[in-house]
């Protein structure tokens, strides 16, 4: 979320930025409120200051007045809390802005390719699809899940299971023993005040899960990402500097809608509403967020080159980003059946962007009470990465070759077959 005051001292810089994230926003209401706002509360602090002095003269022939000005606080105060809940509800559909680096464009078409690795596969057949492999394996079945639960679900079997498992437990190995991530549990249900932290509401609450409650106050929600459980671990914190910084990593479904995506990837794994992913994120102190996204960067790009797979690093442009990002970089993975590379983790810089919404701060080393920055990233998705290794590892017979770093984790089988 945005500081109003750096809002109002900054309008003409602000609206310059904010138009590179391609939204319309009304700054005239957006100021207007404010200025209603910060004009309530000095009447009504100057009103409790009257009424402070007229308490401390004692005066009988007072007391009316008194009673007066008490009904007007409460007035106004009924009247401020209406305009300053407005005026937070409009900010916070308002999205990060963008770094100075972060290339300017509307959609993907903008982003910008910064590096490849590895070499694509060669094979003297057609490749197949994951999802033709997988259900020639016996392995993936769309149709059952269908049945059981609906559209956009799969049940994963056999090998095809021990592999998807293993994938989770060779990246938290890596994340935790390698990359300093403390690993964590979490619960897969939020609140709305935990989605709303990290910025998943209100904007963009038709792409959530949400829980039927008894109580219709409390609303609470599948996760759509580890992300915001984890974030939210230091939600009305003060931490202590010394501490950052804070690294955490969880293997967790995730649940989504994917609202407006109907009629994309709809076969085959690539775009599911219940998916398992490892997610990175960083709290650090609000200076070291640029670094800390390399450093993060470098770790889920850690994973694909441990499994030995092609891959490419992207700088998203300014109208792709997330709606709480201020750079992000994703990484895609090659996949041989579409002949091109698909996401398989995004990786974002959010500044003070989520802290400042669940009111997490620290102390800095000049003793000022400031936000920290955090930071949230793939290490990978699973499902995608186990998708990549079924098209990248196949054979002409169906079967598909584990890679080396995984065996281990595979009581040693060195490949997948219907056998």
């Amino acid at each position: 979320m945005h500081n109003i005051k750096n809002i109002r001292d900054n309008t003409d810089e602000f609206i310059k930025k904010i138009k590179l994230r391609n939204v319309d926003i009304d700054i005239e209401e957006l100021l207007k409120l404010d200025k209603q706002n910060r004009d309530l509360i000095f009447k009504i602090e100057n009103l409790e200051k009257e009424k402070k002095d007229i308490s401390k003269k004692n005066d009988k022939s007072l007391f009316q007045k008194s009673k007066d000005i008490s009904n007007k606080i409460n007035e106004l105060s009924y009247n401020q809390k209406k305009i300053k809940n407005d005026l937070i509800n409009l900010i916070s559909t308002i999205p990060n802005l963008a770094l100075e680096d972060v290339p300017y464009g509307k959609d993907e078409k903008s982003n910008v390719v910064i590096h490849e690795s590895g070499n694509l596969p060669e094979f003297n057949f057609k490749p197949k699809t994951h999802y033709e492999l997988g259900e020639g394996l016996n392995m993936l079945d769309f149709d059952l899940a269908t049945k059981t639960t609906g559209s956009r679900f799969v049940f994963v079997k056999g090998k095809l299971a021990t592999l998807e498992r293993a994938l989770s437990n060779f990246m938290v190995d890596l994340h935790t023993s390698i990359n300093g991530y403390k690993e964590i549990s979490p619960p897969l249900i939020a609140s709305a005040q935990t989605m709303y932290g990290t910025g998943q509401l209100p904007k963009f609450e038709s792409d959530q899960f949400e829980l039927k409650l008894d109580e219709e106050n409390e609303r609470k929600f599948l996760i759509p990402t580890a992300e915001v459980i984890l974030t939210n671990m230091v939600k009305n914190k003060v931490l202590d500097l010394k501490d950052f910084p804070l690294r955490y990593v969880a293997s967790t479904p995730c649940f989504r809608k994917e609202a407006g995506s109907y009629g994309k990837d709809t076969k085959g794994m690539i775009r599911q509403h219940q998916f398992n992913k490892v997610e990175l994120v960083s709290i650090v102190a609000k200076e070291k967020c640029v670094d800390e996204l390399e450093r993060m960067t470098n770790c889920a790009t850690m994973v694909l080159e441990k499994l030995g797979l092609p891959y490419r690093k992207v700088i998203l442009c300014s109208g792709d980003m997330g709606f709480s990002a201020e750079k992000t970089y994703d990484l895609e993975v090659w996949l041989p059946s579409e002949n091109t590379y698909r996401e398989i983790s995004s990786c974002s810089s959010c500044g003070t962007f989520q802290s400042l919404r669940m009111m997490a701060r620290y102390k800095n080393e000049k003793n000022e009470m400031v936000n920290p920055g955090t930071l949230n990233g793939s290490g990978l998705a699973i499902g995608r990465t186990l998708i990549a290794i079924m098209e990248n590892y196949q054979n002409k017979d169906g079967s598909i070759d584990i890679p080396e770093a995984l065996k281990k984790y595979m009581n040693n089988v060195d490949k997948i077959t219907n056998k």
